[in-house]
């Protein structure tokens, strides 16, 4: 690893180098180290870094500039999808099948990957974070009844009104894109006006995301990070949605 990389301190709440000194080849680079203990996953996201790294690498922690995000009201979906999801019995759930979303996730095939970052180490950490409370996930089921298809699904972690997207699949098409709607219908409703995406892909952009300039989105996670919203298991609050109501 390179000299010009900081290595993390040990102790899981020491603090993280400035974003403004991640490295811009490759972009977003900050550090490399530590742990994927809850405290310290926490304290990266509040500061705008999220771990990203592959088997046989060290833990690496990236900021990227610019940032993807998603407004929550401006999830874009195609008027062929939306037509689709109007006689479509599909249903959105949270938090009740985060185990296999973030199974599903880290076994999809990526065009252009080998392997999965989703490491089993990371799998672990999240899974914890999720029974903390702070890592949540929405999942897409083929129907209401017990038993039903999981056909997509989205994960990631709420820091106050702020939620960091990680990943997300379909095992039908338009599963990712239904979970992702519905991720952001409801926090919408709930005033939080952003999903973290990280960095750019062809799809994202196909739904709506935006370039943020780094320091633009620290400002913003700063602000919606810092309000006081209880962690806790989002299934109640999030009920049952059936998603024909997207395609309106």
């Amino acid at each position: 690893m390179s000299l010009h990389l900081p290595r993390l301190d040990d102790d899981p709440n020491a603090p993280f180098p400035d974003a403004a000194a991640a490295l811009r080849q490759p972009d977003g680079l900050l550090a490399y180290g530590g742990d994927l203990s809850a405290p310290r996953l926490l304290n990266a996201y509040r500061h705008g870094i999220f771990p990203w790294y592959s088997d046989g690498q060290p833990i690496l922690w990236w900021s990227p500039d610019p940032r993807m995000v998603f407004r929550s009201d401006a999830v874009r979906l195609s008027s062929r999808f939306r037509r689709s999801l109007r006689s479509s019995d599909w249903v959105a759930r949270a938090d009740t099948a985060f185990g296999r979303v973030i199974g599903r996730c880290a076994s999809a095939p990526r065009a252009g990957q080998a392997g999965t970052w989703i490491t089993a180490p990371m799998r672990e950490a999240y899974l914890h974070l999720h029974r903390l409370g702070h890592a949540h996930s929405v999942e897409v089921f083929a129907d209401a009844t017990p038993g039903a298809a999981l056909v997509g699904g989205i994960y990631g972690v709420a820091v106050g009104r702020m939620f960091f997207g990680e990943s997300m699949f379909s095992d039908v098409s338009g599963g990712s894109t239904a979970a992702l709607a519905a991720l952001a219908r409801w926090l919408h409703a709930r005033g939080w006006p952003l999903i973290d995406a990280q960095v750019e892909n062809a799809h994202l952009l196909k739904l709506g995301a935006l370039h943020m300039p780094r320091a633009a989105f620290l400002d913003a996670v700063a602000e919606l990070a810092g309000a006081p919203e209880a962690p806790g298991s989002w299934s109640a609050g999030f009920g049952e949605l059936p998603l024909c109501g997207l395609g309106r």
